[in-house]
């Protein structure tokens, strides 16, 4: 016999979603403290490190980019130190972050995979660890991988707010749609399927729902709005980056400062989905500079590349807008006045050689070189630094910044410029993939970047076929890395093998 609809009909269905729309904020374990306003006295200043995903420094304005992308950014700028030659120690999320957070490379906290983590050591060696005493540390980490990190380091974090926490399905559940048979059909067809339902019913089930109306409902509502797509972390979450940056925000206000915010948003990772308005602002003339296809090429033609560096480009201008909208909050809530505002990624992409992403193991400039821009507390002049520096090199500043010793297995220096640190010139700087080696044992397959100063080595190593090959590229005089220098200055080239190769061999002991 068929089940009657009646015993959970629309109307109890309705009375269940407000239910249902707690689940993300009873999972994310969201903080009871009460709301407290900027303290006015002399309190230690703030930070918010805001780092938006997959940003390359090579797409923005204001390091000489033909394309308008960013006019918040480049505005944020004028009040900032704004660093030209800043680079991930990794080329995706996971190194990368990993080194953001610890101040040390690759092959020290040695989370080298996707989905990996660090090694346990640096559970107490971090960020969030060398500042418990002082302020109120929180962690937002849109990105899913980063999110694992993150709890990874929980025992030094005061509150982990979840990815999903703001996410589209809460306004879906009130807000976004109108048909309630649609509604019910979902519901209905999760209800009466013959399958199983794993673990807590309730929880199940609601996790259900969700997929179901984010399919069926959610995207429907937002299609006029976001015709490539509703903006989604990888699995049937879907969320507005204005809504996620607005709800940051207000979970930051339950804290009294001094806090340290890590602010990790997703945007502008690919799949690029940028809200209508900015669909099409870039159907320009311009075209970039055609490579030659690499050993390492996934074979993507030209056209197809520059399609997706104008999807890319749209994305950014779309999260550079609501960028502007969270940076003019700040100013209005008085944080600004009382903060350090630090602008970073985690690593950028690639639109060239054939190859489109940041999965690949190759290091040119568009995937390691990121944006960093610090706006200190009170600042209202641009300042600019153009000798190369690295994301590890954020702890050991903030430390600096804060009166701090920097611990010995810090592998960074305090960025110049910021809090009358000294200036490196001749410094070297590494960029590491290395995702094909166990965690721990030496690498001996990958690809390490070596710069120092105007140059960069490139080291590929312990590929079949395409194994101890160098390219050296002279940075200023060819910021397109096409004329590979590797021969024509073999004495550089030496000796910046030799210094990679002995950094190799020392960091490679540790796991002989």
């Amino acid at each position: 016999m068929a089940p009657t609809r009646n015993k959970f009909g629309r109307r109890e269905f309705l009375k269940v979603i407000p239910l249902l729309s707690l689940v993300p904020f009873l999972e994310a374990g969201c903080s009871t403290h009460a709301v407290n306003q900027p303290s006015s006295d002399n309190a230690a200043p703030n930070v918010f490190i805001i780092v938006f995903d997959t940003l390359a420094a090579l797409h923005l304005p204001h390091y000489g980019y033909p394309r308008l992308t960013a006019p918040n950014m480049l505005e944020f700028a004028q009040r900032a130190t704004v660093y030209h030659a800043h680079y991930s120690a990794g080329n995706f999320t996971v190194p990368g972050t990993a080194s953001l957070l610890t101040g040390t490379y690759p092959w020290s906290h040695r989370a080298l995979h996707h989905a990996g983590i660090m090694n346990t050591t640096f559970e107490q060696q971090n960020l969030f660890k060398l500042f418990a005493k002082t302020h109120q540390r929180i962690a937002y980490p849109h990105n899913l991988w980063a999110n694992l990190l993150l709890h990874q380091l929980g025992d030094n974090v005061d509150q982990h707010i979840d990815p999903e926490s703001f996410s589209l399905i809460d306004d879906v559940f009130y807000d976004s749609f109108q048909d309630t048979d649609i509604a019910f059909r979902s519901f209905e067809d999760l209800l009466f399927r013959e399958t199983s339902i794993p673990g807590s019913l309730f929880t199940s089930l609601a996790n259900d729902i969700k997929v179901l109306f984010d399919e069926r409902v959610g995207l429907k509502a937002y299609t006029e709005s976001f015709p490539r797509g509703v903006p989604s972390l990888g699995y049937p979450v879907y969320y507005l980056l204005e809504n996620v940056l607005e709800g940051v925000l207000s979970s930051i206000a339950q804290f009294h400062p001094p806090f340290l915010a890590y602010l990790h948003f997703f945007p502008p990772h690919e799949p690029y989905c940028p809200r209508q308005d900015f669909i099409g602002i870039f159907e320009d003339t311009w075209v970039p500079q055609q490579k030659a296809q690499h050993a390492f090429s996934q074979g993507h033609p030209d056209d197809c590349l520059n399609q997706w560096r104008m999807e890319y480009d749209e994305y950014i201008a779309y999260t550079d807008n609501e960028f502007g909208k969270f940076i003019h909050s700040l100013e209005k809530s008085g944080y600004l006045d009382n903060s350090y505002i630090i602008l970073t990624s985690d690593h950028g992409q690639l639109f060239e050689r054939g190859v489109h992403g940041h999965d690949t193991p190759l290091l040119y400039e568009p995937i390691i070189r990121v944006p960093l821009m610090i706006s200190a507390p009170g600042q209202q002049a641009r300042q600019d630094v153009y000798t190369p520096t690295s994301s590890v090199d954020i702890v050991p500043t903030l430390l600096h910044l804060f009166g701090r010793d920097i611990p010995p297995w810090c592998e960074g220096k305090p960025l110049p410029q910021i809090g009358n640190a000294v200036e490196a010139i001749d410094r070297n700087i590494f960029a590491i993939e290395a995702k094909k080696n166990a965690m721990k044992a030496p690498l001996t397959i990958g690809t390490a970047a070596l710069l120092r100063g105007r140059y960069k080595l490139i080291h590929y190593f312990g590929y079949p076929g395409y194994d101890n090959e160098y390219e050296l590229y002279d940075l200023e005089n060819d910021p397109e890395e096409l004329e590979d220098l590797s021969q024509a200055r073999i004495q550089l080239a030496n000796a910046m093998k030799t210094d990679l190769r002995d950094k190799l061999r020392t960091v490679n002991s540790r796991f002989e």
